[in-house]
C-alpha cells in the first residue's frame, strides 16, 4: 500500500439534523479515502447558518461518527469561530472590484434563471445589502477522480453569485474555500449535490490565492420518491446498534465488494477491511448528468 503523508481529507456536516444513511455514505468514502494512504482525517462543522441548525445536532452527529469507528484527526473546526477570515477576505475582494453590494429581492428576481446584473455597476452602500462576486465569461474545469472532467461558464451557467447573505451570514461557497485552505486539505470527497458548486470554488480559489485540492464527488443516495436522501427530509438518524451491519450497507453503496459475513463482525473488522480493500475505481459515475458539462 503507497503511503501519501501530505494526504489531508476532510468531513464537514452541517449540523441541521442528525448523521443519516446518506451522510453516512460520504462520510466513510472520505474516511476510507484518507486512511487507505495513510493520510489525516479532518472534522469541521459547517454551521454558517444558526437557523437552520438543530439544537444538539453536533453533539449527535459527533457520538454517531465515534459509534461507527470513523474518529478524526485533532480538534473539530467550526465556521462559526472563522467569522473573521471570511470578513476579511470579503473585504479583500471588495476592495479589487471583484465583488459588489446587491439590494435586489427575491421578488425582484423571480422568473430569472440566473442573475441579470442588476446591481453591478450601481455601487449600492453595503448597509442591508448582499454581496455578490462578478464572475468571468469564461469556462472553469476539473477533472474529478470518478466522475471524470466537470466544466461549467460561470457567466453563463451561474451568473454573479452570493458570497455574503443580505442578513449578514456568509454564504458556503466562501467560507468552504476558505476553511479547505486554512486546514490544509488536499483531497475532498463528498457528494455529487456539490459537483456543479465546485467551478465557483475553483473560480474563488484562483481569485484568493489559494490551492486547488483534488476532488471526487460520490453519486447521491434517492428515496423511493426521488428526493435526495438527507436531514431536510427527515431521514432517520443511525441506529447505533446496527453500525457493523450499516458499514457494510455503505461499502456497498460505494461499489465496495464487502462479503456477507463481515457485516457480524465488530464496527473496528468492517472498516479494516474497507481500508485494505478501497477500490475508488468501482464507485458509481452519475447519472443524468448533463453530457455538455460533464464527459
Amino acid at each position: 500500500m503507497s503511503q501519501i503523508p501530505a494526504y489531508t481529507g476532510r468531513f464537514a456536516p452541517t449540523p441541521s439534523g442528525y448523521l443519516h444513511f446518506g451522510s453516512l455514505v460520504a462520510a466513510l468514502a472520505s474516511w476510507l479515502d484518507a486512511r487507505a494512504v495513510g493520510g489525516r482525517w479532518l472534522l469541521r462543522m459547517e454551521d454558517l447558518d444558526p437557523p437552520r441548525e438543530m439544537p444538539g445536532a453536533q453533539d449527535a452527529i459527533l457520538r454517531s461518527l465515534e459509534t461507527y469507528g470513523l474518529h478524526w484527526d485533532g480538534a473539530v473546526e467550526r465556521q462559526s469561530a472563522r467569522h473573521d477570515a471570511y470578513a476579511a477576505a470579503l473585504e479583500t475582494l471588495l476592495e479589487r472590484g471583484l465583488a459588489y453590494p446587491c439590494s435586489c429581492s427575491r421578488k425582484q428576481l423571480a422568473g430569472h434563471d440566473l442573475y441579470p446584473g442588476t446591481c453591478r455597476e450601481l455601487r449600492r452602500p453595503r448597509h442591508d445589502a448582499a454581496i455578490r462576486l462578478r464572475v468571468p465569461d469564461a469556462e472553469y474545469a476539473f477533472v474529478d477522480r470518478v466522475q471524470g472532467r466537470f466544466a461549467q461558464n460561470l457567466a453563463r451557467e451561474v451568473g454573479d453569485f452570493v458570497i455574503r447573505r443580505r442578513d449578514g451570514l456568509y454564504a458556503y461557497q466562501l467560507a468552504v474555500v476558505l476553511d479547505d485552505a486554512w486546514q490544509g486539505v488536499t483531497d475532498i470527497v463528498r457528494g455529487a449535490d456539490l459537483l456543479d458548486s465546485t467551478p465557483r470554488q475553483l473560480y474563488l480559489q484562483e481569485l484568493l490565492g489559494l490551492p486547488h485540492p483534488r476532488y471526487l464527488h460520490i453519486p447521491l443516495l434517492l428515496q423511493p420518491d426521488g428526493h435526495k436522501l438527507g436531514k431536510s427530509y427527515r431521514s432517520p438518524p443511525l441506529p447505533a446498534d446496527r453500525a457493523p451491519a450499516l458499514l457494510v450497507r455503505a461499502l456497498r453503496a460505494l461499489g465496495q465488494q464487502p462479503p456477507e459475513a463481515l457485516a457480524g463482525e465488530p464496527v473496528a473488522g468492517v472498516l479494516d477491511w474497507g481500508v485494505r480493500h478501497w477500490n475508488v475505481a468501482a464507485i458509481a459515475r452519475c447519472t443524468g448528468l448533463d453530457e455538455a458539462t460533464l464527459r
